[in-house]
């Protein structure tokens, strides 16, 4: 099991000095890994990206949700066309950077929604996620479908809507992306619905209910990592938290970050590695009683 963070943790750029930021700040925190978001692929350098990571052992993993201009979701086939584009540039710098995942709200734009999804627009959707999980295999990479809250998508929100939208794919290599400070807004518990995903869960997000420090808000970690364990899961467990003070400007519109929840970087992050490796340590313990 690789635990990791997100990059905006420590930065909410991405041009050199942000990247060098990023990489290194997972790195000193004690984390395996380190999820680069990739919102604007045109000008993101997946090769300086790669050259920082080959200083380290860290491993890679890319995310990024989709806008309106991009939406799979969209029953406008040039809309449709203009995310899959998207994503197929996204996942050649992920190749170049020699990652294997790339996960997120890669589905449907990050947005709230004034209406449910449509039939069709769910169709086109899956349609090219099915094209776009053939290009990532050529490229070693797998898709993971991040479950968000109603005010990020309407076409998923739970584990087993999740599951069905999975099933409209067909193909088995795709998997789901559980996110435990969505799972807090819409899950009835924090364990059913992991056993639920159980052999298709292929990432998962580590946030609190306020999206600061682990420990502090009301997501009941006791139950989410003992559903883990229970489930067998070994992929990706990833710290995702977000503070004004790093995210970027039209970032924190989108995820509606009004305020200040934390000012060190470095400081959340190391205690983001100690808590996810505590708890994970503490539930192995369990067979030993």
């Amino acid at each position: 099991m690789l635990i990791g963070t997100h990059a905006l943790v420590f930065t909410g750029t991405f041009d050199a000095a942000g990247l060098r930021r990023a990489i290194e700040g997972t790195a000193q925190a004690g984390f395996d890994l380190v999820e680069i978001p990739l919102m604007d692929p045109d000008s993101f350098d997946s090769h300086l990206a790669r050259r920082l990571l080959d200083d380290t052992d860290l491993r890679v993993t890319a995310s990024l949700g989709l806008t309106e201009a991009t939406d799979l979701s969209s029953e406008d086939p040039a809309v449709v066309a203009a995310g899959e584009a998207m994503l197929t540039r996204c996942l050649d710098h992920l190749a170049t950077m020699g990652g294997d995942v790339l996960c997120g709200v890669i589905y449907s734009a990050m947005r709230k929604y004034s209406s449910p999804a449509t039939a069709a627009g769910v169709a086109a959707s899956q349609a090219a996620l099915g094209r776009l999980a053939v290009a990532a295999r050529e490229r070693g990479i797998r898709l993971s479908l991040e479950v968000v809250n109603r005010y990020e998508s309407n076409v998923m929100n739970t584990a087993r809507g999740g599951l069905a939208f999975l099933d409209g794919i067909g193909d088995p290599e795709v998997s789901l992306h559980l996110d435990s400070y969505h799972m807090n807004i819409e899950e009835p518990d924090m364990w059913q619905p992991v056993l639920d995903a159980a052999d298709r869960l292929g990432y998962v997000h580590i946030g609190e209910s306020h999206r600061g420090y682990l420990g502090t808000g009301s997501v009941d970690f006791d139950s989410f990592f003992r559903a883990l364990d229970r489930a067998g899961y070994d992929g990706p467990v990833v710290f995702e938290s977000f503070s004004s003070a790093v995210v970027s400007p039209e970032l924190s519109t989108t995820l509606g970050i009004w305020r200040n929840l934390w000012q060190d970087s470095d400081d959340l992050a190391a205690h983001a590695n100690r808590f996810i490796r505590g708890r994970l340590h503490a539930v192995r313990t369990i067979a030993l009683h």
